[in-house]
């Protein structure tokens, strides 16, 4: 690989944004190679520049809003950035693909998984009919979904996070490219997943003599699969080597800050003596599973079948286990945001069966942070205004000065400028728009936060400092929280108590740290093995 000629070659790259007159350098002359076979992963915090570098390759930026005031990108001897929209088209999803670390805005919506993955093969291949099908079945396979026939008529609302994430990989990986971008390929996917699609691309990789560009923020990952790692820092290119060495002898501040950065185990103590927040009894979330000209139903898809958890005040109940496995639809459900049975007790009053108006006092008490905030925070509204919206509903005759003063608190409480408050969610990254999401939720001093991923799209450090703020916030304001998340990491650091959920039923629950220590389950043992040693997860 060393004598090789790369791939893809970045030369002294610049990219800029103007807007209202005022340009502001995103990337800053960086220069990096990527050879046949080879995996170079960009690692930085969010805002670094890595997935507007990834942007530039494939032609995706806003332009004539973004432009590339120095530099050249060579794929295969081509220059990429003097290609016109068609020359690139042919390039593009073909012999350079990418994988997008948002799924739900980057699959379509109106259209089945078959027909989005279909329409890649008809685009650059001569698939048609049956050949297509067992195509797409093949390729669902290969990345973990569960039941690929019958999931080919399913729409992306109707799959988990991490399902979606999968078929976008499944699209990715189609037409067996030269190149594949991975931009935090498996941010939405569980820990035994993640290494199942980590081992797929090192197959796919070495069968296809496949190149990777790996953008992560997870540098436990980059440890794993890549060859060569680009430590990125304010648009500029700070670090690089081979990966031994960026682990084992970092020279530069950041990379070494970088490697340090890890949530500080500080869980909320247990509250036994505490009043309950939250309580279910059998809670069921059952799906029809609707066939035939008059739709009948032959079935139901168990979401969550029987679930009975207890929250105390002050207490955080962390929620894990494998997509698709009930957690997202709990936490759901506990808020009245999805139809369930079974009682639901919150701050002492069954709150099943109440109708809108009566639950809309309660609601200003009871907040969610969403696994993606890009989907969650409206396109049209300021960061200001998305904040502020949840004052005006619940504190109508609140003061303009007193709501803007509580935006300006919120927004510096979770590492925000808020300067930026008057900028909309486009002109964030994911993880500054997690960060928003995490504000409009503490804007309103709740007593309960379900906390779905809430660290999912964070690089090291703000992942550390939100988990930090979380808990102070915790520790002020005496809040309870329902954690749910894949990363067990973070789950540790945070959790008084714990359930394993699989297949909508709890698997093993108690105490995190005892769980942690002694899980008695070979499922929650393969999943902590998983979340802490890959390579043995995936051998």
């Amino acid at each position: 690989m060393s004598g090789e000629s790369p791939i893809l070659s970045v030369k002294d790259l610049s990219v800029a944004f103007t807007q209202a007159g005022r340009t502001t350098l995103a990337v800053d002359r960086i220069s990096f190679d990527v050879k046949p076979r080879e995996t170079v992963a960009l690692v930085g915090e969010s805002g670094s520049g890595k997935s507007v570098t990834a942007m530039s390759v494939m032609k995706l930026l806003p332009y004539p809003a973004a432009s590339h005031p120095s530099g050249t990108i060579h794929f295969k001897d081509q220059e990429l950035l003097g290609m016109s929209e068609r020359e690139i088209r042919g390039i593009r999803g073909n012999d350079i693909t990418i994988i997008f670390q948002e799924p739900m805005t980057s699959l379509n919506p109106l259209q089945t998984i078959e027909r989005q993955i279909r329409e890649i093969l008809d685009l650059h291949t001569s698939l048609r009919g049956d050949a297509a099908r067992k195509r797409i079945v093949e390729l669902l396979t290969q990345v973990g979904i569960p039941d690929p026939v019958g999931r080919l008529a399913s729409y992306p609302h109707q799959m988990s996070g991490g399902q979606r994430q999968r078929v976008m990989i499944a699209m990715a990986l189609a037409n067996e490219p030269d190149l594949l971008i991975a931009d935090e390929p498996t941010t939405a996917l569980d820990v035994t997943v993640q290494a199942q699609i980590l081992k797929l691309l090192k197959d796919l990789q070495s069968r296809l003599g496949m190149a990777v560009l790996f953008i992560t923020h997870d540098l436990g990952i980059v440890r794993k699969i890549a060859d060569r790692v680009c430590v990125m820092n304010k648009g500029q290119i700070v670090e690089k080597g081979d990966v031994e060495t960026i682990f084992n002898k970092p020279e530069h501040p950041y990379t070494r800050a970088l490697l340090n950065a890890e949530p500080k185990p500080d869980p909320a103590p247990l509250q036994p003596a505490a009043p309950v927040m939250v309580k279910t009894d059998d809670l069921k979330v059952w799906f029809p599973i609707k066939r035939g000209v008059l739709r009948s139903t032959v079935g139901h898809i168990k979401a969550v079948d029987g679930v009975s958890i207890e929250v105390r005040q002050g207490e955080t109940l962390g929620i894990v286990g494998e997509s698709g496995s009930g957690k997202t639809t709990l936490g759901l459900a506990i808020l009245r945001l999805i139809s369930s049975q079974g009682p639901i007790v919150f701050m002492g009053h069954n709150v099943q069966g109440l109708k809108f108006k009566q639950m809309r006092p309660l609601r200003s008490d009871m907040q969610i942070v969403f696994q993606d905030p890009y989907g969650s925070l409206s396109p049209r509204m300021s960061v200001a205004d998305i904040i502020e919206e949840g004052l005006l509903v619940h504190h109508p005759k609140m003061p303009a000065q007193e709501r803007e003063a509580m935006v300006v608190q919120a927004l510096s409480d979770v590492g925000l400028d808020p300067e930026t408050r008057f900028r909309y969610p486009h002109e964030f990254s994911g993880g500054q728009r997690q960060r928003i999401a995490v504000a409009r939720a503490v804007v309103l001093q709740p007593k309960f936060i379900v906390l779905d991923e809430p660290t999912s799209a964070l690089d090291m450090l703000i992942q550390s400092q939100i988990v930090d703020l979380l808990r102070d916030l915790q520790k002020r304001r005496g809040l309870t929280y329902l954690f749910i998340s894949h990363d067990l990491k973070v789950v540790a650091a945070l959790a008084s108590r714990l359930i394993v959920m699989r297949n909508g039923k709890i698997v093993e629950e108690g105490p995190a740290q005892e769980l942690f220590k002694n899980p008695k389950s070979d499922y929650t043992r393969t999943l902590f093995a998983a979340a802490f040693n890959l390579e043995a997860a995936s051998a």
